[in-house]
């Protein structure tokens, strides 16, 4: 799979702060077998996260693109606005999964507005911008991310074992 990784952050993009979610993403997408298509560090701005989304999907690079960062109350936090206006179709089971592990770790995972969605044959996932909290929430989604990868492209194999029909041997 061919991963994007979009880390929003005034502080960050401004070189106040170094961006830590970005990183530990990266590590566990390449231990994970994925690899990187694009890479990139943007302040919290709607426009400027529409206009990169968009671009990174539609040069046809990236089948997952993670977005870090946005996802919270404050009033700067305005990732999801952003990647709703941009996608085709909502995830909701993939933020639903996510903030029901959350909430075992944490009260907080309330907090969260983070979302997903398709554009494309490219799925758009916030993660929250804590690396502890991406990575927790990337671990609870990454299983079903291939199959969900080969039902977007149209891979013939994609329902190989999941015909509810077929009787195990």
């Amino acid at each position: 799979m061919r991963f994007g990784i979009l880390t929003i952050s005034d502080r960050s993009s401004r070189g106040e702060r170094p961006d830590s979610s970005g990183p530990v993403l990266l590590a566990s997408v390449i231990e994970k077998g994925g690899s990187l298509s694009k890479n990139g560090l943007i302040p919290d701005d709607q426009q400027t996260i529409q206009d990169t989304l968009i671009a990174w999907v539609d040069s046809g690079d990236i089948d997952v693109l993670l977005t870090t960062g946005g996802t919270g109350f404050s009033p700067r936090d305005v990732t999801p606005e952003a990647t709703r206006a941009v996608v085709e179709r909502l995830t909701p089971g993939l933020d639903e999964a996510m903030r029901a592990r959350s909430l075992q770790i944490t009260p907080h995972a309330m907090l969260s507005r983070a979302i997903s969605g398709i554009r494309k044959t490219t799925l758009i996932i916030n993660l929250p911008g804590s690396p502890k909290a991406a990575l927790e929430n990337l671990e609870v989604i990454f299983p079903v991310l291939p199959h969900a990868i080969q039902l977007l492209t149209g891979d013939p194999n994609s329902e190989t074992g999941h015909n509810p029909q077929a009787k195990s041997h």
